[in-house]
Order: C-alpha cells, then structure tokens, then sequence
C-alpha cells in the first residue's frame, strides 16, 4: 500500500504574491496588537510613578510624603 499525500488547501504556487503580502499583513497585525498590549500595561503602570518624579524634580523641591499627601 502506498503512503498518501496530503495535498494543501488553497492556491499555492511558486513565489505566489498574494500569499507573501497575506504573511506580512498578519505580521504586521501581530506585531501592532502585541506592542499595543505592552504599551498598555507600560501606561497603567509607569503615569503615577512618572507624575511623582516629574513632581520631586520641580521647583521648590517636595519631600516624597509632601507628594502623596493629600494637604
């Protein structure tokens, strides 16, 4: 008996344009969702901290608990 040979879906040819410009199209989307993702996070994390250092290094120079307190 003789193995079979799965064919694949799809045209498929040598060097097939369409399939290049489809493969970085979902790289791209990839990409762009993934840094989103982490520039997300980047944001939610790091604005209060960036809001206290950009605070202590103003003039006149506050103390950290002068920063946080609310008077």
């Amino acid at each position: 008996m003789a193995p079979k040979v799965a064919k694949g879906k799809g045209k498929a040819g040598k060097g097939s344009k369409g399939a290049e410009d489809a493969s970085v199209t979902k790289r791209v989307k990839v990409w762009s969702t993934w840094a989103m993702k982490k520039a997300k996070v980047v944001a939610h994390y790091g604005f209060i901290p960036l809001i206290i250092v950009i605070g202590m290094n103003s003039e006149p120079k506050p103390h950290l608990s002068q920063l946080l307190s609310p008077v």
